[in-house]
């Protein structure tokens, strides 16, 4: 995810500036992305660098609160992948530091700001074609690929489990869809199905929301893309107004194209089929380099990143009977 991140804040006009890992063929295999990279000897020198406005970061997913904590202390604001936390006391302990600190800790909920049709569908509900949003339901089948993955992804203290990873996903695009600051947890479950030799993977789950406009959410999550599948998953969101309807298709239009980022839209007028990919691009990017520089907060509210992280994490303590 390290590569989208970079590439999407590259594309909206920030400078690379420094690398560092522990593990030097990550950093080689980095380096030969984005070869004008430099390559710091170590963490405490890219935090201790005063020309950089922010940190961005893909670790593992239990380290990277940790990771924030050093990178806002060191006066800077972070950019990390989903999910941002797998606690509900890291999250808390980052929320504090950040109303201390007046520091920024973003999230890269990239299914919905890094795909086109996801994000237009966000500006059509905004430009009220649908009305007021009734419901939405996701769906966000996931490829295993368990002999890529390193030994950490199937150890739930490392990952979470897997309505605090896919999960956060599906909160954000939810919240932001419909409109909500919060909402209540109907059920969450989550288990393993098809993986018996992977004991704490769980590959499977969902969850139902309502959120504090009045709007329904069910989403489900799951590690079973097939293999003759061309992308890595059949990702779709259907939301449902007072006045029309969407379903999103975000990155497969299956048997007739792939890669596909598509929008069904139905109103009371007209329904139509809106092609995103390579129109709508990816403004999320630009708007948080913006908001880094000026203060603001129009990509992405801090509340509205918490929020989706702690509803995610509430869901996956009910899913584990906790």
């Amino acid at each position: 995810h390290i590569y989208g991140q970079t590439n999407g804040l590259l594309e909206a006009g920030g400078t690379l500036c420094s690398v560092f890992d522990p593990d030097e063929a990550r950093v080689r295999a980095f380096c030969e992305k984005f070869p004008q990279v430099r390559v710091a000897s170590s963490f405490d020198e890219i935090l201790n660098d005063q020309s950089l406005h922010l940190v961005t970061s893909a670790a593992i997913p239990d380290q990277r609160a940790g990771v924030g904590r050093q990178v806002i202390k060191a006066g800077k604001d972070y950019f990390t992948d989903k999910s941002p936390f797998t606690t509900l006391d890291q999250l808390e302990q980052i929320k504090s530091l950040v109303k201390d600190t007046g520091r920024k800790y973003l999230v890269y909920y990239a299914e919905r700001v890094h795909n086109e049709a996801a994000w237009h569908a966000g500006e059509l509900i905004t430009q009220g074609h649908i009305g007021k949003v009734v419901q939405v339901l996701n769906l966000a089948p996931h490829r295993l690929s368990a002999q890529d993955r390193p030994a950490w992804f199937f150890e739930k203290i490392h990952y979470g489990g897997i309505i605090t990873d896919i999960g956060s996903h599906q909160v954000e695009q939810f919240l932001t869809y419909a409109g909500c600051s919060d909402a209540t947890l109907n059920f969450a479950s989550a288990r393993n199905c098809g993986h018996p030799e992977y004991p704490e993977l769980e590959d499977f789950g969902e969850f139902s929301l309502t959120g504090d406009s009045g709007a329904s959410f069910y989403s489900r999550v799951d590690w079973f893309t097939p293999d003759a599948m061309p992308v890595w998953g059949d990702g779709r969101t259907f939301i449902v107004g007072t006045s029309g309807s969407m379903e999103v298709r975000k990155y497969i239009d299956p048997m007739r194209k792939a890669p596909a980022s598509v929008i069904h839209l139905v109103t009371e007028q007209e329904s139509q089929e809106i092609d995103c990919l390579g129109t709508v691009g990816f403004p999320f990017f630009g708007q948080m380099i913006l908001d880094v520089l000026n203060r603001t907060e129009n990509s992405m509210g801090q509340n509205h990143i918490f929020k989706a992280a702690e509803i995610s994490l509430r869901a996956q303590a009910m899913a584990d009977g906790r």
